[in-house]
C-alpha cells in the first residue's frame, strides 16, 4: 500500500533518514497542558503491533482509549503518524476530528479503511489526502517502525472544515489544545525469507 515496495537496497539507504518523533504534531508541538493517558488494549506503549492491525494482516484500526480529560475539554483530535517514514514529514495514516471528549475509547476497527466504511467519524486527510486509515505497511528488513498514535483535547471554539489536513488540524490543536497525549505502536517486516 504505503512503503511495502520500496526496494531492499533503497530501504537500506534510506533507514537512517526517517522523518522521527520529533517530527510528529506531539514532537513539534511544545504544549503546556495537563497529559492525556492514551493506551491500546493490543499492544503497550513502544511494544509492537499485531499483525491484525497492519496491511499484512487485516488492515484494522487498533481499539484505543483514554483517561480523565480536563472539565474544559470540548472535543478530541486522534492523529496518527509513521514517525519512521524515509521522507521529510512523517506519514498521516489517520486523522479523527471533532471525537466527543466523553467516549474514552474507540473500538477495533472504528476507523474506516479504503474497503470499509467503518464508524462515521469526522475525518481528515492521510498522506494520500483520503478521509480513511491507512494499516501500517513499512519496508522489509529495516528493523522495527513506529506509528505514534496522538491524541488531543480541544476547549470549545476548535473548527474544522470537511476532511481538514495535518496542517490545519495543526493550527487548530496549537491555539485550543488543553490535554494531550502519545501512545507508540511499532511494527516491524521481516525480509522476504526470514520468519
Amino acid at each position: 500500500m504505503m512503503l511495502e515496495k520500496l526496494r531492499d537496497p533503497l530501504g537500506v539507504r534510506l533507514r537512517d533518514r526517517s522523518a522521527g518523533l520529533e517530527r510528529i504534531v506531539f514532537g513539534r508541538i511544545k504544549l503546556h497542558c495537563a497529559e492525556i493517558d492514551v493506551g491500546s488494549t493490543a499492544f503497550g506503549d513502544c511494544a509492537s503491533m499485531p499483525r491484525r492491525y497492519t496491511a499484512d494482516g487485516d488492515g484494522l484500526s487498533p481499539p484505543l482509549y483514554w483517561g480523565e480529560l480536563p472539565a474544559e475539554a470540548s472535543s478530541l483530535v486522534l492523529i496518527i503518524e509513521y514517525a519512521d517514514a524515509p521522507t521529510p514529514q512523517p506519514a498521516v495514516h489517520a486523522i479523527v476530528v471533532s471525537l466527543p471528549a466523553a467516549e474514552g475509547s474507540l473500538q477495533e476497527g472504528a476507523l474506516p479503511t479504503a474497503r470499509n466504511a467503518g464508524a462515521r467519524l469526522k475525518m481528515g486527510r492521510n498522506t494520500y489526502m483520503q478521509p480513511h486509515w491507512i494499516p501500517p505497511d513499512p519496508p522489509r528488513g529495516l528493523g522495527p517502525h513506529r506509528y505514534a498514535f496522538q491524541l488531543f483535547a480541544l476547549s470549545q471554539g476548535a473548527r474544522f472544515v470537511d476532511f481538514p489536513g495535518r496542517e490545519e488540524v495543526e493550527a487548530q490543536v496549537r491555539r485550543y489544545a488543553v490535554a494531550s497525549g502519545c501512545l507508540i505502536g511499532t511494527y516491524e517486516r521481516a525480509r522476504p525469507g526470514q520468519p
